[in-house]
């Protein structure tokens, strides 16, 4: 992102001024080059006016901004009323390059294999770019719109996957949940016992994230898709809630419906970790269609003891959680397996790439889906209330840190944080289990060092 109002114009104004001189007609043409810089220097117009408004002149003047530009960037903002929307996103995809270099999205969006699509996948494509193209803050800045869009415009997708999971060949994702294929990792017994490395009793959670098959993704789907999934979904939870081994209640969002819950026992759910928040307020989910139509078609599943939870409707069709409090961590990794076989046999076959692994909405899940953690405390590592130096010393062993109420939370006044494998892809379900009690273990040692 542009950090200060003249960084911004200094950056904009070469574009502006490209633009100024541009027919107007011309960058209506959305396979000419010159029209997409044209849309880009518009488009990058905006966003240097949003900061150099009328209350910013001041600070303008103050940092030394050349106040024609000023003008010549309000001209340039004219111009976006003219473009059509395919011409006016390919624009914002070429600002937000120049805003931000490293959003993955724009990085490798490549104008050419844009061209060579058909009109059919030329609109996907900019679906699945629309969230970075609207928010040049973004980290990764694109979404998967239909289960098949890693597969069907995989020359774009695939450089993006392998630029955010680090992988420099060809990508092959094997699902593999058999621990005992990976026994030369487990302890003897095969139990990844926490007390083995001095530990007590541990919050424990393991997550997956799962698409049907059937469905589009959530940034695609109407009003209908999501009401329709839903109800499918509800089939399934009263399979679940017959079943001793479950139990438990649905409940959903969604007005009007019969396991719908007041605003107060939603904010409840929220409050206790068990409900998703307010999709509606998150604007790179809102860009990419994901928190549309909310609350319709959201909901969540809680069994009997509180141990397993699935999410309907948030950034993919599910999220399907097991959590515990205990030492073992096969005890979570186990039962999430067999909630996961048991959905799939009553709802159908999950979204699944054969290179990928399973498909989630945004690429930094493919793969397995997974996030295994656990709650340690590790107060030295997390001195002053800073996780800086836990995060130095997890990061080569593989791991993330992060508070435990989720990213950019703080850590405990005790020194508790979240742990977990960063891998998702390329990675078989039963090494991350592995990779995490490993993690674990190294970690205290280095906080036994500290």
């Amino acid at each position: 992102m542009f950090r200060t109002v003249k960084e911004t114009a200094r950056k904009v104004a070469p574009a502006a001024k490209r633009a100024a001189s541009a027919n107007a007609s011309q960058s209506a043409n959305t396979n000419s080059n010159s029209g997409y810089v044209v849309a880009a220097a518009g488009v990058a117009a905006v966003g240097a006016l949003a900061l150099m408004n009328e209350n910013n002149k001041a600070h303008c003047a103050v940092e030394g901004v050349d106040m024609a530009i000023l003008k010549e960037l309000s001209e340039i903002k004219k111009v976006l009323g003219n473009l059509d929307p395919t011409t006016k996103i390919l624009g914002q995809i070429e600002a937000g390059l120049a805003a931000n270099p490293d959003m993955i999205m724009s990085k490798h969006f490549d104008l050419s294999y844009y061209n060579s699509l058909s009109d059919s996948l030329k609109a996907r494509l900019l679906a699945c770019c629309k969230s970075g193209a609207e928010n040049h803050d973004s980290g990764v800045g694109v979404y998967a719109m239909q289960p098949s869009d890693y597969d069907d415009l995989k020359p774009y997708f695939d450089k993006v996957i392998r630029d955010y999971h680090k992988i420099p060949g060809e990508v092959k994702h094997i699902t593999n949940w058999d621990l005992s294929t990976v026994a030369d990792r487990l302890p003897e017994g095969g139990k990844l016992d926490l007390t083995k490395l001095g530990l007590g009793t541990t919050s424990m959670r393991v997550r997956v994230g799962r698409n049907l098959a059937s469905y589009p993704l959530p940034g695609a789907m109407t009003k209908e898709d999501r009401l329709n999934m839903e109800a499918d979904m509800v089939k399934v939870f009263k399979e679940l809630i017959e079943d001793p081994a479950y139990g438990g209640n649905y409940y959903s969002l969604t007005p009007g419906s019969p396991f719908e819950v007041s605003e107060k026992f939603y904010q409840y759910l929220v409050k206790a970790h068990i409900m998703f928040k307010d999709m509606a307020a998150d604007t790179y989910l809102a860009s990419a269609g994901i928190a549309s139509d909310w609350p319709f078609g959201r909901g969540c599943y809680v069994s009997a003891d509180k141990g397993f939870i699935v999410w309907v409707g948030e950034e993919d069709h599910l999220r399907i959680m097991c959590m515990k409090k205990a030492t073992v961590l096969n005890d979570v990794f186990d039962r999430l397996k067999g909630a996961c076989d048991t959905m799939e046999r009553i709802c159908g076959s999950f979204a699944h790439s054969k290179d990928y692994g399973y498909v989630t909405s945004c690429p930094t899940n493919l793969g397995t889906g997974m996030r295994a953690s656990v709650h340690i405390k590790i107060p030295k590592l997390t001195a002053g209330g800073s996780d800086a130096k836990a995060k130095a010393v997890a990061r080569p062993l593989g791991l993330s840190v992060r508070g435990m109420g989720g990213e950019h939370t703080p850590i405990g006044a005790d020194g508790t944080v979240d742990i977990s494998p960063s891998a998702r892809l390329q990675i078989q379900e039963a090494e991350i289990i592995c990779a995490l009690y490993e993690g674990i273990k190294n970690l205290m040692e280095e906080e036994k060092k500290a």
